[in-house]
């Protein structure tokens, strides 16, 4: 399956294991990941980000929840500080970036969140470790999962990304991402991550995302899930229950697809609810 034959996890900077700021460590295919550790206590909250996005997606958040436990964030492959090189970009090779990095660490015991792409990636991070992971938060993702979007439509926007990244790239952002309320320097922050991603990288990405079936991962996975999400599209809650017994969605009213960033007085306290219920037996 990968290059190089067989699951390589090498750690290539001092300390990774005793969780020091400021490491790295090589994915399944030998991409070097990017992580940082901060805090004690276990579970392990692992934190990933979306499409174009970097691990400082949860700067808002991640000192709050190091207070009482650790907290790993990390830049997923071709992403942030993480190497670009990678011949395959699906959510099952970022899932394997994942595992690398809790690998590294030596956690136990994880509650894994994923915001936007982050959501299939935790889901394919779970298949991959499964008796490690006490739970899941989705953050504004998989709203509805037995919902695709048509090949054809998907070839029809990669074609257009491809002709003019930037201008699609724009308009798909101010579409789909933005609420009316998303602050300004919000905007300019994505926006510019997005567009300084190689289009080439964006687009192969993209491809993987918009063209995932979550409903394989779901079937394995036997870890509760709860969901934070904006409110500017509606959440199936029907529709995801029938492949996540108990799925429950805490909103964010008004926020756009990044309410860490938008509304993070509201974000952060509706986060914490959710990783408390994705431990409370019964719930």
């Amino acid at each position: 399956m990968w290059p190089f034959g067989v699951a390589m996890i090498v750690v290539v900077a001092a300390a990774a294991a005793a969780g020091t700021a400021g490491s790295k460590v090589r994915s399944a295919d030998g991409i070097p990941i990017r992580f940082d550790v901060t805090g004690k206590g276990e579970p392990t909250v692992v934190l990933v980000h979306g499409w174009a996005l970097d691990r400082h997606v949860w700067d808002g958040q991640a000192p709050q929840l190091a207070k009482r436990q650790r907290v790993v964030t990390l830049d997923l492959a071709g992403h942030g500080e993480s190497g670009r090189e990678r011949s395959d970009w699906t959510m099952a090779a970022f899932g394997q970036d994942v595992k690398a990095v809790v690998d590294a660490v030596g956690a136990k015991g994880v509650l894994l969140v994923g915001h936007s792409m982050g959501g299939p990636v935790v889901l394919e991070a779970a298949r991959r470790m499964p008796d490690r992971v006490k739970g899941i938060v989705l953050v504004d993702t998989l709203l509805n999962v037995e919902e695709r979007t048509p090949a054809n439509e998907v070839e029809a926007f990669a074609g257009r990304l491809q002709a003019n990244y930037e201008k699609t790239a724009t308009e798909m952002a101010n579409a789909y991402l933005f609420a009316p309320a998303t602050p300004e320097p919000v905007r300019q922050r994505v926006l510019a991550q997005a567009l300084a991603l190689p289009a080439r990288v964006s687009v192969a990405i993209l491809r993987q995302v918009w063209a995932y079936d979550p409903l394989p991962a779901l079937r394995e996975i036997k870890a509760k899930v709860r969901a934070v999400n904006a409110d500017k599209f509606p959440t199936n809650v029907e529709v995801n229950r029938r492949h996540m017994p108990g799925y429950e969605v805490i909103l964010v009213p008004g926020s756009g697809h990044y309410p860490m960033l938008e509304d993070p007085a509201r974000f952060g306290p509706a986060l914490d609810r959710a990783l408390r219920e994705v431990l409370t037996p019964g719930r």
